[in-house]
């Protein structure tokens, strides 16, 4: 090299590097016409729902006691084994069908996903006592290869129970909620509290929609290096929470660690990640356009929370890296707080 350089007086290199990429508003400034539909619950539903949760609360102070001089009735808890066969035209091709099969089953014939037809065909039968009876899966059941499926089920009886419960009055309030003194003030407070978790969803799916929306208004050339970062950042993030979860030995967690695992979900999340990178930049970009701001104190307060949370779990940690992430955070915040405001959102009621 030093021969080379000498002989041709010069000296020349190459660097190759990312450089942070622009984003185009298809069309331009296409954010300040945001317009998003979103399907809501009812208050009605929400009444329901805080209806159901009395109930729940209610059944929960009835111990259970055994059945002894009659069949089930709508209220009772039964042990059952269950077994099921397809329904063929030619019996022999009939088949098990392990997934709706079951051995000591404890079923409540109050809850509300029953497949339709089986507590009516299980209705009456006594502690020690075998029905047989067909049931059809509808279009709608949640297990997709189950729906409109013919089946011949088997329900032998092990067990049947019923509940003692209480009088529903205001004796029992205190015991229904912490501070209640009568059944009216429970069902307000219940009702409050189902009140305000739709609140929470309905602005949780708001923001979702919105950022749905912003995914589709803007075209960029992602860098790769940006790709994997996201990516890995993902990747880790759902690795810590694994961990925490189901306390991985250290094997497990070098297999799930190593290159391959991590670029079998860089490829398998591509869009995922694509998504999310075209999110912030796209925050970025409508932070910057509209001049919003968060206070010092803001960053300062978000960012002594981050690590007193990474501390408490014994977590490493790099204090510019949590300040960068925090401001991402807030940037997001003030970004969609500002795009609630500016947008056009219609909710319609189901």
């Amino acid at each position: 090299m030093e021969k080379t350089y000498i002989s041709l007086n010069s000296l020349r290199y190459d660097v190759l590097v990312d450089v942070a990429p622009d984003i185009k508003w298809v069309p331009e400034n296409a954010y300040k016409n945001c317009k998003v539909v979103l399907e809501l619950a009812s208050d009605a539903d929400a009444q329901r729902i805080a209806e159901q949760e009395l109930k729940f609360r209610h059944k929960a102070l009835g111990p259970l006691q055994i059945v002894a001089d009659r069949g089930l009735q709508v209220g009772d808890v039964a042990v059952l084994d269950i077994s099921a066969m397809t329904i063929e035209q030619d019996e022999s091709n009939s088949k098990r069908i392990p997934a709706a099969e079951s051995r000591g089953f404890n079923f409540d014939t109050e809850v509300d996903n029953v497949l339709p037809g089986f507590l009516d065909s299980i209705i009456g039968i006594k502690c020690g006592e075998t029905k047989s009876f067909p049931v059809v899966f509808p279009e709608s059941w949640k297990q997709e290869d189950l729906r409109g499926v013919h089946v011949q089920f088997t329900v032998h009886c092990k067990e049947l129970f019923y509940r003692n419960l209480p009088e529903l009055n205001d004796s029992i309030a205190e015991k229904l909620v912490p501070g209640c003194t009568t059944i009216e003030e429970v069902k307000q407070a219940l009702w409050e509290r189902c009140h305000e978790v739709a609140q929470e969803a309905k602005e949780q799916a708001t923001d979702n929609a919105i950022l749905a929306q912003l995914q589709q208004m803007v075209e960029v050339d992602i860098p790769q290096s940006l790709f994997e970062e996201q990516g890995r950042q993902l990747y880790g993030a759902q690795l810590l929470e694994k961990q925490a979860h189901t306390k991985l030995n250290e094997q497990q967690l070098a297999a799930l660690s190593s290159p391959k695992a991590v670029n079998d979900f860089l490829q398998s999340q591509k869009a995922n990640i694509t998504n999310i990178i075209k999110q912030n930049l796209a925050i970025g970009d409508i932070f910057s356009r509209e001049n919003l701001q968060y206070s010092v104190e803001e960053l300062e307060k978000e960012v002594k929370n981050s690590i007193s949370v990474l501390k408490q779990n014994k977590q490493d940690y790099d204090e510019e890296r949590v300040k960068e992430q925090v401001r991402e955070v807030l940037e997001g915040a003030k970004v969609l707080e500002w795009l609630r405001v500016n947008a056009e959102i219609q909710y319609i009621t189901r």
